[in-house]
């Protein structure tokens, strides 16, 4: 490396970060409250700090200099020079080596010690005292970086939300265990833009494939003293890198190329985000970044005691999205990955805190407001996860137009009937039809339900019909952790069995409520496994299982049950893309009729009758028939029912008129039957679910 100088030029306060010019680099740091900051220079190891050189102007409170003949690969952190007055909010400590916000490469991992704390860890004033030792040796550094990548020859497959079917996934876990792959690049991101991954995305009618977190995130120190890690990642120490423990190479272009190789697919991708708080936890958490750079700017502090962080996340910190640079931080982050790595959208983790005010939730916060009108973000898949554990913290259905919603609710209720629970008809209804009392307002469509059986968080759906209580022993927290209600039912004995009926009705029970899924108005979203049966051994909480319990067993798919089930969600997917009606583009209240006295939804019951209002409030109902109806392309009246039996005995369908050519498209309780004509009434088994379809061409409509 050239001699470093003494000073640095001037430089500029835009854009923050360490940028590369061709001929030298431009750090820029936000900080409100800083005095002084510090560009430290490290040589390639990392591990020898060459220099320090103060950033030479402050302007808008962003801090910057010029590194003339600086290049990509230049190791760097900061140091920031200020009050140390946690009391007043304030945790300024030179002695610790901060890392740049918006480092888009990180080199090294954090070494947990003390020393990272910006005070002495168990003195008697806590986190009023403070720590001169220098923290640079047990800190990960940045890493100046040149990513410019040609997108021109990449085509955005633009899925319409009415046409998506996403699948939520782990990148490690995903292709770990996957043979067909490469060793080396088994569990990385090359993995993503594998054939075969991409064979079997395409095989069960995935559109979007949704991958939990992968900016860089810390393995915490409490998970690392009891041999485990954090697998699933939520918990970011960089919104800009990508997680360096996924890369089979030296080169973050392979995430490109693979996200590349995933839109020639006509497959999106989607990324989990965590902006609700960082890896510093709370006030007498480390201080990594944020924390030492401005923490009474980055954090959200308890008003009148600003000593305390704010804990609407449940981490210990939330991060402060009503300060205008924290919301530039997030939305620079998101534009960053949309245009250098080529992604389609976002699914936001606690996405509430994001909107959080200080009286509370506010549907029109400035960073909905921001994402809403920005012309690279405003045009992405946009869902949020709608709750957290603050002071009025569950918020379903009431995220402005643009934003998806996780929808518990259809999860809770299809769940509930499906084990045989009382009173669910006129709810598995509501979530049947879109949830509408839920999204009809302000213009929202179906599409901003987000239809799921199961997520990373809680019971495969395997496990949902094999375990009535939570098995997560190996978390080592004395299977105190994850949720105690899962609305689950093992179906005759708790965990794997060689009894054939509790088998078959596991089986049956998985296929119908995926056939409920992919037959729902709104978005479905499948969650890797669900598809041939994956368990986690009853673990509904396996953050930490960076293991077999996690990773997808690719033998058990290969198996013939496996098989089965596979090709079963992929005859599903092939019906929802088959008929339109099946995931209509707007809500159906029975109001408007393609011709003939047909609505375009009605609900009848097993007798071809249609539900009275004492019917839909009687407990034991537990048969339901959703019929939908449009006009194809065609002219003719194409009609799809889905017939639902939720009782422990076989219920005959009688189909109300009119009477014609009746297809069974597929039946839950006989996965491996084809389409099958029929008349005016069909049985359907305990537990079962059934598609039938018809056409009408009316001799009027043809002359």
């Amino acid at each position: 490396m050239h001699a470093l100088p003494d000073r640095l030029d001037p430089g500029s306060p835009y854009p923050l970060g360490a940028t590369f010019d061709g001929l030298g680099v431009n750090f820029a740091v936000f900080s409100a409250n800083a005095d002084r900051i510090e560009l430290c220079v490290f040589d390639p190891s990392g591990k020898r700090e060459l220099q320090r050189i103060t950033l030479p102007e402050c302007t808008d409170e962003v801090f910057h200099g010029y590194l003339p003949d600086a290049a990509p690969g230049l190791i760097y952190g900061y140091r920031a020079h200020g009050r140390y007055e946690p009391e007043n909010g304030h945790r300024f400590n030179p002695n610790k080596l901060l890392l740049d916000p918006y480092a888009r490469r990180l080199h090294g991992q954090i070494k947990w010690t003390d020393a990272l704390h910006g005070y002495k860890v168990g003195h008697a004033r806590e986190d009023l005292s403070f720590d001169k030792r220098d923290s640079a040796p047990a800190m990960p550094k940045a890493v100046v970086v040149d990513d410019h990548w040609d997108w021109s020859r990449d085509t955005k497959p633009n899925t319409p939300w009415s046409e998506t079917v996403i699948y939520e996934a782990h990148v490690k876990g995903l292709t770990r265990l996957m043979e067909l792959v490469p060793p080396r690049e088994r569990g990385t991101y090359a993995a993503l833009g594998h054939p075969a991954v991409i064979a079997h995305l395409k095989r069960i009618g995935v559109t979007a494939l949704e991958l939990l977190p992968i900016h860089s995130f810390t393995q915490d120190r409490f998970l690392q003293e009891k041999g485990l890690k954090n697998y699933w990642g939520y918990n970011t120490l960089g919104f800009f890198a990508p997680e360096q423990a996924y890369m089979s190479t030296d080169s973050q272009d392979e995430l490109r190329r693979a996200v590349h190789r995933l839109h020639k697919a006509g497959i999106e991708v989607i990324l989990d985000v965590v902006y609700n708080h960082t890896c510093e936890g709370s006030e007498k958490g480390p201080t990594l970044s944020w924390r030492g750079l401005d923490n009474a700017s980055y954090y959200r502090l308890v008003k009148d005691q600003p000593r305390y962080s704010i804990n609407d996340t449940g981490t210990g910190n939330t991060l402060n999205l009503s300060k205008a640079r924290v919301i530039q931080m997030v939305t620079d982050s998101l534009r960053y990955w949309a245009t250098s790595f080529g992604i389609d959208g976002f699914r936001f983790d606690l996405g509430l805190t994001l909107g959080r005010e200080d009286d509370g939730f506010d549907p029109g916060a400035a960073f909905f407001d921001v994402v809403r009108q920005d012309p690279v973000l405003g045009r992405l898949k946009l869902m949020a996860e709608p709750w957290d554990v603050g002071p009025g913290g569950y918020q379903l259905g009431n995220f402005p137009p643009g934003f998806a919603e996780w929808n518990d609710k259809y999860r809770d209720t299809v769940r509930q009937f499906w084990r045989g629970d009382a009173g669910q008809r006129a709810d598995l209804a509501a979530r049947l039809a879109g949830s509408g009392d839920l999204f009809d307002r302000r213009s929202r469509r179906p599409w901003a339900s987000i239809n799921l059986l199961s997520a990373h968080d809680g019971f495969t759906l395997a496990d949902t019909v094999m375990y009535e209580e939570r098995h997560n022993e190996a978390n080592g927290e004395d299977n105190r952790d994850g949720h105690d209600n899962n609305h689950s039912r093992n179906w005759g004995q708790e965990g794997p069995t060689d009894d054939p009926a509790i088998n078959d009705a596991r089986g049956r029970v998985q296929r119908s409520m995926l056939t409920t899924l992919l037959a729902s108005l709104g978005t479905p979203m499948l969650v890797a496994g669900d598809e041939f049966g994956r368990t986690q051994q009853g673990n509904n909480n396996a953050y930490c299982q960076d293991n077999e319990i996690s990773w997808l067993d690719w033998q058990a798919a290969a198996s013939e049950t496996g098989q089965t089930q596979i090709d079963y969600v992929a005859r599903l997917a092939d019906l929802r893309r088959r008929y339109p009606v099946l995931r209509a583009a707007t809500f159906l209240y029975g109001q408007d009729s393609p011709g003939h006295g047909i609505n375009d939804v009605e609900w009848w019951d097993e007798r071809g009758e249609r539900l009275s209002p004492e019917d839909w409030q009687n407990p034991e109902g537990r048969a339901l028939m959703m019929r939908r109806a449009s006009r194809n392309e065609a002219g003719e009246v194409e009609a799809v029912s889905l017939l639902i039996n939720g009782s422990a005995d076989p219920v005959t369908f009688h189909l109300p008129p009119p009477h014609a050519g009746r297809i069974v498209l597929i039946d839950s309780a006989r996965p491996e039957q084809g389409e099958l004509a029929i008349e005016d009434s069909y049985e359907v088994a305990p537990q079962g679910a059934v598609l039938v379809t018809w056409t009408l061409t009316f001799e009027e409509d043809a002359a």
